[in-house]
């Protein structure tokens, strides 16, 4: 989306704007800030998409001779968001050179979610916080007020979702470890769905951030927009104000977001589709979770192939996956590269017991530095319920292998992306070894579809190295993730030990205080 600025160069509108948000930033952290950006950002696109409609309904031309443009019941039947008037963009911009600004964009959030049931404990109120200052808040106004200015506004969506999106990927950078909370990198998205194609049935994301797994992805963007019949989008966050995010991102995509559910226990104390079997799963969860609460779960249904460790959530995870895939269903996900080998309290009994029940289809081992959250190194998972037939060929004899550790570039000294064109790369082998008429062939040290024969042979690992060719001897034994696991321990240990001291300290000076 590359404009012309005033200087006459090539540099994207979004990076532009992304320039002159952050120097309003000031004092004010990039994890707080974001809510701010994005809330204002959100404003501007329900209002344009309100304003578009209303000037329809305003012209009494057609179907809209009777309208009547303040009528919600209008709105709601066009499944747009009805804005008060005092919430309207135009009205924002008058006040904004105002010391109560801030005030006016947070009675302008609750008065949008009062007309708007959907969007209730969505939108951030946090305008007239002390740290934000009140000129910068009207010159942010001012600044977002002007994207997609002289754009059609049926155009301005489109603008409003990229500028958003690109937004929270750079918050996401800003705030480093914790951005990756609730931000999946672009590329891994891309490839994810580039791989998939889920572009008709159901989509579930069970741990589902800011919802870029549905958003990022421009085609899937373009194929569901309208077609609500086509798609139908799933997801559970256990984080409040990541769900909101996501329900922001969503919505300024034009993306039904009404089965995208919150609640604090998250995905497996807590299913929010407990009976949703659904056609794709794309998904980021965190690595290696301790603390899943799996020792209250030993017993649960979705454990079909082998109760998960109570300390790591990478094999609870899978199956939980499994467990709402439709019998055709696929799923495509991200999980720490060790669940490939590991044999830790069950794990490589359950994974053999996923390679014989032929539901994995294709495992890609990625470059390091792809996540902002982990330097622990990452591999894809896809897994089907149907490998035998259906559109795709017969697959149940073999699994694909993808190596693509050496694939990507450096933004930045601490991260790494694929491009457009490994992503194409190794979607294209995928679908060349998956599809009918596809012409694939192994390439030594990248590819190789080896026999389920072969994996059994191998002890089920499924590290693509050990059958691509070309394998380090380091590849079984990853260093990096093993000294993270260590770090990780022994920080944990060291916090657990600082905590006993401080209570043997506080005895011991009531012990004094007593004696005294």
């Amino acid at each position: 989306m590359a404009k012309k600025n005033n200087n006459g160069t090539d540099e994207p509108l979004e990076k532009q704007l992304w320039k002159s948000a952050d120097k309003l930033r000031k004092n004010i952290d990039a994890a707080e800030y974001k809510h701010v950006v994005l809330g204002l950002i959100f404003l501007k696109y329900i209002s344009d998409a309100f304003e578009e409609l209303y000037d329809k309904l305003n012209s009494k031309e057609g179907e809209y001779e009777f309208a009547d443009p303040e009528d919600k019941e209008e709105y709601k039947a066009e499944n747009v968001f009805f804005v008060p008037s005092d919430a309207r963009w135009d009205f924002l911009l008058s006040k904004a050179k105002q010391p109560t600004i801030g005030k006016t964009v947070d009675e302008a959030m609750d008065a949008i979610e009062k007309e708007n049931p959907s969007l209730k404990g969505v939108l951030p109120k946090v305008y007239a916080r002390q740290n934000l200052d009140p000129t910068s808040l009207g010159e942010l106004i001012d600044m977002i007020g002007n994207i997609a200015l002289g754009d059609a506004k049926s155009r301005s969506a489109d603008v409003l979702g990229h500028v958003f999106e690109y937004f929270l990927g750079e918050f996401a950078l800003a705030e480093g470890k914790k951005g990756g909370q609730f931000y999946t990198p672009r590329s891994v998205v891309e490839l994810l769905i580039e791989m998939l194609e889920p572009y008709k049935g159901r989509v579930f994301d069970p741990c589902c951030g800011s919802g870029g797994m549905f958003v990022q992805s421009e085609k899937f963007v373009e194929e569901h927009k309208g077609k609500i019949n086509d798609i139908s989008i799933y997801g559970q966050e256990s984080n409040q104000t990541t769900w909101r995010l996501a329900k922001m991102n969503l919505a300024i995509r034009g993306i039904d977001s009404s089965q995208v559910k919150w609640n604090n226990e998250g995905s497996f104390l807590n299913n929010a589709h407990k009976d949703l079997k659904t056609d794709y799963i794309i998904a980021n969860p965190p690595f290696n979770v301790s603390d899943w609460s799996g020792d209250l779960l030993r017993k649960d249904g979705r454990w079909q192939f082998g109760t998960p460790p109570t300390g790591n959530a990478n094999y609870a995870w899978i199956q939980h996956f499994m467990y709402h895939l439709a019998p055709s269903g696929q799923a495509g996900f991200v999980l720490a590269k060790g669940s490939l080998t590991s044999k830790t309290s069950g794990e490589g009994e359950i994974r053999k017991n996923l390679i014989e029940e032929g539901l994995v289809d294709c495992i890609v081992n990625l470059p390091a530095k792809l996540f902002l959250n982990t330097q622990i190194p990452a591999s894809l998972w896809f897994m089907s319920r149907n490998r035998s037939n259906g559109k795709y060929r017969d697959r149940s004899k073999e699994i694909l292998f993808i190596d693509a550790r050496n694939m990507g570039h450096l933004i930045n000294r601490r991260t790494r992306e694929l491009s457009n064109e490994d992503i194409k790369l190794i979607s294209n082998t995928y679908h060349n070894w998956r599809n009918p008429d596809g012409d694939y062939e192994d390439v030594k040290g990248f590819c190789n579809a080896a026999s389920i024969e072969r994996v059994k042979e191998l002890d089920y690992v499924l590290t693509p190295g050990r059958y691509v060719g070309l394998a380090d001897e380091e590849d079984d034994f990853d260093f990096n993730e093993r000294f993270t696991s260590l770090k990780t321990e022994f920080e944990e240990q060291l916090k657990e030990e600082s905590v006993l001291n401080k209570r043997i300290a506080e005895n011991l000076a009531k012990i004094e205080l007593k004696d005294e």
